[in-house]
């Protein structure tokens, strides 16, 4: 062959029919998603700008309960990610918990709907789309919007989430367990807010006092904070979040008739501004799980895969106490086949205890606006395996419905690092109407058993009774005073003035001056301790 003479470019050979063949390096990150069990179809491989969708990428079913995470700035496609994942986990018969922040999931119970975007994209991934609804069921916070309402006892929430609702520091954190560890003992049910008042009220007299002093005591002006801290909780309409009927967490683990996983959604948009409260009850119900549900190892797929979205909120002023109990949990529920994902907007919200434990990673665009964004990006791209990407430049160009992804695969290895153009949901990706919505929820079974609050005897009540006891019923009227008489004396603690404009006596004076407890603490002290056994969190165990 002459010099003159042009020598063409190698090429791999290829079979007559076959697709183009993938580059080389394109070649090794997809060779690394292709399992042999059961799997979820995330997307198509990206490479050099290029959607490649002949290399799928996927998660191993049996992987979702090594934890997840799905991050990315708003409006980069976290919620469709979401949606996506857990239509593919109902349609293989696993259960899902989500949070609808937005209120715009409630379309996974409804078929999606056709247009452009959507043929376009299942086009470009080689993606069989076909509209789909699936089985769902919704819940609401204490009924407060629309949705099952879904309660927990404050015995059952124990004192360390209920410390970081109230905000108390940690030294009122550990009064607060004081007295939970009393009324445990005592047989005192706590079920809503005014059975803690009681129990805080008699522990500031003289007779409550002599009970804890031989194992810390509580101060008059720590049983102060506590008290207006559940004043002003309960002040912002968060009382009902509290009370029976509890919800069991079991129900989340249900299947539908045809052996779909149910898909249970806790509408959050008429809490949004009480983000302190609804991340600490997203984790009472995930500790609710840890501590009921039996071992299970490693399960060819998981008993239910839990979202939990604005997980910051989560981490945000919390004690290093409360952080230890998250990473704890989150390292071992995946033995009793609970997979966690948390949804924010950066790796970086998660802390690094906790971020260790999530091997499934979906990280959507980042924003590099600030040199604060910047030193986040950096921070990101260092929690991600040796890639073949240049991640930095790759995680601030990626689309609306991209993604960079690193799974586990079925033998627990990390995946290379794949830059991906996500799958359509195939529900509707909005949400459904109002009407449909709220049929949707009395039709379901668990309306009738959770709907109607019921208030049963508890401390409050208790402490009632052993005040009628001590006085007779006309005596505490005309004393004024009494377990009756506690929220007015929570108040007259608040303005510190008598209506007269006196100085109000403390709360301690208060109680001890009532009288309604002189024989209180005989009466409590001779019953027959019971404590409560608590689990992570101080969460108590359900009693079946």
């Amino acid at each position: 062959m002459s010099d003159s003479e042009t020598v063409p470019p190698a090429t791999v050979p290829q079979a007559p029919g076959s697709a183009p063949a993938l580059p080389q390096e394109a070649l090794k990150i997809a060779s690394g998603y292709a399992f042999t069990g059961p799997a979820l179809d995330l997307g198509a491989l990206v490479w050099d700008g290029v959607c490649l969708p002949d290399a799928q990428i996927r998660i191993p079913l049996a992987m979702l309960n090594r934890h997840g995470l799905v991050a990315g700035a708003t409006g980069t496609g976290k919620t469709k990610t979401l949606q996506l994942i857990a239509e593919q986990l109902s349609a293989q018969g696993v259960p899902v918990f989500l949070a609808d922040m937005k209120g715009d999931l409630s379309g996974i119970s409804a078929p999606g709907q056709p247009n452009e975007p959507v043929r376009g994209r299942a086009a470009d991934v080689h993606q069989e789309w076909a509209p789909a609804g699936f089985p769902a069921e919704f819940f609401a916070l204490g009924g407060i919007g629309r949705g099952t309402p879904l309660r927990a006892t404050i015995t059952s929430f124990g004192p360390l989430l209920l410390s970081k609702v109230l905000r108390l520091n940690r030294t009122q954190e550990q009064s607060l367990g004081l007295i939970f560890h009393y009324a445990d003992t005592k047989g005192l049910e706590l079920i809503d807010l005014k059975d803690l008042r009681a129990v805080v009220a008699f522990l500031t007299s003289d007779e409550g006092r002599a009970e804890l002093k031989n194992i810390g005591g509580l101060s008059s002006a720590t049983a102060g904070v506590i008290l207006r801290s559940l004043t002003a909780f309960e002040a912002q309409g968060m009382a009902d979040f509290f009370g029976e009927p509890e919800f069991d967490t079991g129900e989340f683990l249900r299947t539908a008739p045809d052996g779909r996983g149910i898909v249970s959604v806790l509408e959050l948009p008429a809490v949004q501004d009480r983000p302190q409260l609804f991340s600490t009850f997203l984790m009472w119900l995930l500790a609710d799980l840890f501590h009921d549900l039996p071992e299970v190892g490693d399960a060819d797929r998981p008993k239910l895969v839990f979202f939990f979205d604005e997980a910051h909120l989560l981490f945000d002023g919390a004690s290093k106490e409360f952080l230890d109990s998250i990473a704890q949990t989150v390292r071992l529920i995946r033995s009793k086949g609970v997979g966690v994902f948390f949804v924010t907007q950066t790796p970086n919200d998660v802390p690094s205890d906790v971020l260790a434990q999530l091997g499934n990673r979906v990280q959507h665009a980042l924003r590099a606006f600030t040199p604060d964004d910047q030193k986040a990006l950096r921070a990101t791209v260092k929690t991600f395996p040796n890639s073949a990407y240049d991640l930095e430049e790759l995680l601030t160009g990626l689309g609306t419905g991209e993604a960079v992804v690193t799974v586990l695969s079925e033998k627990g290895a990390p995946t290379p690092v794949a830059a991906t153009r996500l799958r359509a949901p195939e529900s509707l990706m909005g949400p459904v109407g109002a009407a449909v919505l709220d049929a949707a929820v009395r039709q379901s079974p668990l309306h009738e058993r959770y709907a109607q609050a019921v208030d049963r005897e508890s401390a409050y009540e208790k402490l009632t009774e052993a005040g009628r006891g001590a006085k007779g019923p006309d005596e505490l009227t005309q004393a004024g005073r009494g377990a009756e008489g506690l929220d007015e004396m929570t108040a007259a603690a608040r303005t510190g003035k008598r209506a007269g404009g006196e100085e109000k006596p403390s709360v301690v004076e208060q109680v001890i001056g009532s009288g309604m407890f002189q024989s209180l603490a005989r009466s409590i002290g001779t019953q027959l301790g019971r404590e409560v056994t608590r689990s992570l969190f101080g969460t108590a165990r359900r009693r079946r």
